[in-house]
Protein backbone atom coordinates (compact mmCIF):
# COMPACT_ATOMS: atom_id res chain seq x y z
CA UNK A 1 0.00 0.00 0.00
CA UNK A 2 2.66 2.16 0.88
CA UNK A 3 4.31 1.51 -2.38
CA UNK A 4 1.28 2.34 -4.16
CA UNK A 5 0.83 5.53 -2.26
CA UNK A 6 4.57 6.45 -3.31
CA UNK A 7 3.85 5.73 -7.15
CA UNK A 8 0.99 8.34 -6.61
CA UNK A 9 2.92 10.84 -4.69
CA UNK A 10 6.21 10.44 -7.34
CA UNK A 11 3.49 10.73 -10.52
CA UNK A 12 1.65 13.68 -9.62
CA UNK A 13 5.25 15.58 -8.40
CA UNK A 14 6.49 14.50 -12.03
CA UNK A 15 3.35 15.94 -13.89
CA UNK A 16 4.29 19.00 -11.67
CA UNK A 17 7.44 19.12 -13.08
CA UNK A 18 6.52 18.55 -16.66
CA UNK A 19 3.60 21.83 -16.27
CA UNK A 20 6.42 23.88 -14.96
CA UNK A 21 8.83 22.90 -17.36
CA UNK A 22 6.73 23.72 -20.65
CA UNK A 23 4.62 26.16 -18.74
CA UNK A 24 6.48 28.91 -20.25
CA UNK A 25 7.16 27.47 -23.26
CA UNK A 26 5.98 28.88 -27.00
CA UNK A 27 4.50 25.65 -27.31
CA UNK A 28 1.94 25.46 -24.44
CA UNK A 29 1.31 28.85 -24.96
CA UNK A 30 0.74 28.57 -28.87
CA UNK A 31 -1.45 25.40 -27.66
CA UNK A 32 -3.12 27.85 -25.29
CA UNK A 33 -3.59 30.65 -27.46
CA UNK A 34 -3.82 29.99 -30.99
CA UNK A 35 -4.16 32.49 -33.87
CA UNK A 36 -6.42 31.02 -36.37
CA UNK A 37 -7.12 32.21 -40.31
CA UNK A 38 -3.50 34.09 -40.01
CA UNK A 39 -2.98 34.62 -43.90
CA UNK A 40 -6.68 36.17 -43.72
CA UNK A 41 -5.75 38.47 -41.14
CA UNK A 42 -2.27 38.94 -42.12
CA UNK A 43 -3.63 40.13 -45.56
CA UNK A 44 -6.37 42.58 -44.41
CA UNK A 45 -3.66 43.89 -41.90
CA UNK A 46 -1.74 44.87 -44.40
CA UNK A 47 -4.22 45.96 -46.96
CA UNK A 48 -5.72 48.66 -43.86
CA UNK A 49 -2.46 49.53 -42.14
CA UNK A 50 -4.01 47.54 -38.91
CA UNK A 51 -2.01 45.84 -36.54
CA UNK A 52 -2.91 41.45 -37.20
CA UNK A 53 -2.36 41.48 -33.46
CA UNK A 54 -5.04 43.80 -32.68
CA UNK A 55 -7.01 42.01 -35.10
CA UNK A 56 -6.56 38.77 -33.26
CA UNK A 57 -6.96 39.36 -29.92
CA UNK A 58 -10.53 41.46 -31.24
CA UNK A 59 -11.31 37.63 -33.08
CA UNK A 60 -10.28 35.97 -29.42
CA UNK A 61 -12.59 38.32 -27.26
CA UNK A 62 -15.75 38.12 -29.89
CA UNK A 63 -15.98 34.89 -31.04
CA UNK A 64 -12.68 32.78 -29.96
CA UNK A 65 -12.30 32.17 -33.86
CA UNK A 66 -15.88 31.10 -34.12
CA UNK A 67 -17.22 32.21 -37.86
CA UNK A 68 -20.51 31.17 -37.20
CA UNK A 69 -21.19 33.40 -33.84
CA UNK A 70 -24.54 35.42 -33.72
CA UNK A 71 -24.50 37.63 -30.59
CA UNK A 72 -27.98 38.17 -29.03
CA UNK A 73 -27.74 42.11 -30.41
CA UNK A 74 -27.19 40.89 -34.11
CA UNK A 75 -23.43 41.38 -34.55
CA UNK A 76 -22.00 38.73 -37.10
CA UNK A 77 -19.41 36.67 -37.97
CA UNK A 78 -15.39 36.48 -36.41
CA UNK A 79 -15.16 40.49 -35.40
CA UNK A 80 -18.86 40.47 -34.60
CA UNK A 81 -19.99 43.38 -36.92
CA UNK A 82 -23.21 44.95 -36.67
CA UNK A 83 -25.72 44.72 -40.02
CA UNK A 84 -26.21 48.37 -40.21
CA UNK A 85 -22.54 49.26 -38.98
CA UNK A 86 -21.07 46.85 -42.32
CA UNK A 87 -23.73 48.33 -44.82
CA UNK A 88 -22.06 51.84 -43.59
CA UNK A 89 -18.48 49.95 -44.27
CA UNK A 90 -19.59 48.26 -47.30
CA UNK A 91 -20.63 51.88 -48.73
CA UNK A 92 -18.00 53.86 -47.20
CA UNK A 93 -15.27 51.44 -48.39
CA UNK A 94 -16.68 50.71 -51.87
CA UNK A 95 -17.21 46.81 -51.64
CA UNK A 96 -19.79 45.37 -53.70
CA UNK A 97 -23.03 45.52 -52.07
CA UNK A 98 -23.13 41.08 -51.92
CA UNK A 99 -20.35 41.72 -49.16
CA UNK A 100 -22.91 42.70 -46.56
CA UNK A 101 -24.59 39.10 -46.84
CA UNK A 102 -21.24 37.39 -46.48
CA UNK A 103 -20.08 38.78 -43.31
CA UNK A 104 -20.44 34.83 -41.59
CA UNK A 105 -17.59 33.66 -43.91
CA UNK A 106 -14.16 34.51 -42.29
CA UNK A 107 -12.38 36.14 -45.25
CA UNK A 108 -15.04 38.90 -45.58
CA UNK A 109 -15.81 39.38 -42.49
CA UNK A 110 -12.52 39.81 -41.35
CA UNK A 111 -11.70 41.90 -44.44
CA UNK A 112 -15.01 44.52 -43.50
CA UNK A 113 -13.63 44.68 -39.57
CA UNK A 114 -9.45 45.73 -40.59
CA UNK A 115 -11.53 48.70 -42.47
CA UNK A 116 -13.76 49.76 -39.69
CA UNK A 117 -10.63 49.49 -37.46
CA UNK A 118 -8.73 51.54 -39.55
CA UNK A 119 -11.58 53.57 -39.74
CA UNK A 120 -11.79 53.96 -35.78
CA UNK A 121 -7.53 54.84 -35.56
CA UNK A 122 -7.67 57.51 -37.96
CA UNK A 123 -11.14 58.81 -35.78
CA UNK A 124 -9.65 58.50 -32.68
CA UNK A 125 -6.12 60.57 -33.36
CA UNK A 126 -4.30 56.89 -33.46
CA UNK A 127 -5.34 55.92 -29.94
CA UNK A 128 -5.40 52.27 -29.72
CA UNK A 129 -7.46 52.21 -26.05
CA UNK A 130 -10.25 54.76 -27.48
CA UNK A 131 -10.24 52.66 -31.33
CA UNK A 132 -10.92 49.38 -28.64
CA UNK A 133 -13.57 51.18 -27.25
CA UNK A 134 -15.53 52.68 -30.16
CA UNK A 135 -15.43 49.31 -31.49
CA UNK A 136 -17.25 48.08 -28.46
CA UNK A 137 -19.43 50.78 -27.49
CA UNK A 138 -19.67 52.56 -30.58
CA UNK A 139 -17.57 55.90 -32.09
CA UNK A 140 -20.64 58.01 -31.12
CA UNK A 141 -20.27 56.98 -27.17
CA UNK A 142 -16.38 57.13 -27.62
CA UNK A 143 -16.36 60.31 -28.69
CA UNK A 144 -18.96 61.95 -26.28
CA UNK A 145 -16.99 60.43 -23.73
CA UNK A 146 -13.68 61.67 -24.54
CA UNK A 147 -15.28 65.28 -25.94
CA UNK A 148 -17.10 65.75 -22.29
CA UNK A 149 -14.13 64.61 -20.57
CA UNK A 150 -16.11 61.40 -18.54
CA UNK A 151 -12.72 59.76 -20.15
CA UNK A 152 -9.44 60.96 -21.18
CA UNK A 153 -8.48 58.30 -23.92
CA UNK A 154 -6.07 56.19 -21.62
CA UNK A 155 -5.77 53.04 -20.21
CA UNK A 156 -5.33 54.08 -16.91
CA UNK A 157 -8.21 55.52 -16.36
CA UNK A 158 -10.12 53.22 -18.38
CA UNK A 159 -12.14 52.77 -15.20
CA UNK A 160 -14.32 56.02 -15.94
CA UNK A 161 -15.47 54.29 -19.19
CA UNK A 162 -19.44 54.59 -17.96
CA UNK A 163 -20.01 51.26 -19.81
CA UNK A 164 -18.46 48.28 -17.78
CA UNK A 165 -18.46 45.87 -20.48
CA UNK A 166 -16.37 48.52 -22.83
CA UNK A 167 -13.85 48.65 -19.51
CA UNK A 168 -13.96 44.48 -19.66
CA UNK A 169 -13.42 44.47 -23.14
CA UNK A 170 -10.62 46.38 -23.80
CA UNK A 171 -8.41 44.90 -20.86
CA UNK A 172 -9.88 41.43 -22.16
CA UNK A 173 -8.66 42.52 -25.59
CA UNK A 174 -5.05 43.82 -24.96
CA UNK A 175 -4.26 40.79 -22.34
CA UNK A 176 -4.76 38.60 -25.23
CA UNK A 177 -3.00 41.34 -27.85
CA UNK A 178 -0.12 40.95 -25.15
CA UNK A 179 -0.14 37.07 -25.26
CA UNK A 180 -0.39 37.27 -29.54
CA UNK A 181 3.02 40.13 -29.67
CA UNK A 182 5.15 37.69 -27.06
CA UNK A 183 4.15 34.27 -28.65
CA UNK A 184 3.98 34.95 -32.26
CA UNK A 185 6.16 37.77 -32.80
CA UNK A 186 8.65 35.86 -35.49
CA UNK A 187 6.12 34.00 -36.88
CA UNK A 188 2.97 36.59 -37.82
CA UNK A 189 3.94 39.63 -39.54
CA UNK A 190 3.32 42.75 -37.75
Amino acid sequence: MKVLRKKRVFAILFILFLVLLFYNSDWLGKLLYPIRYEKDITISAQNYEVDPFLIAAIIRVETNYNPEKISKKGAIGLMQLMPDTAEWIVKKAGYAEETSKLLHRADVNIEVGAWYLNSLYNQFGSNKIATLAAYNAGPGNARKWLDNGTWDGTLKNVDQIPFGETRHYIQRVLYYYDKYVDLYKYQFPA
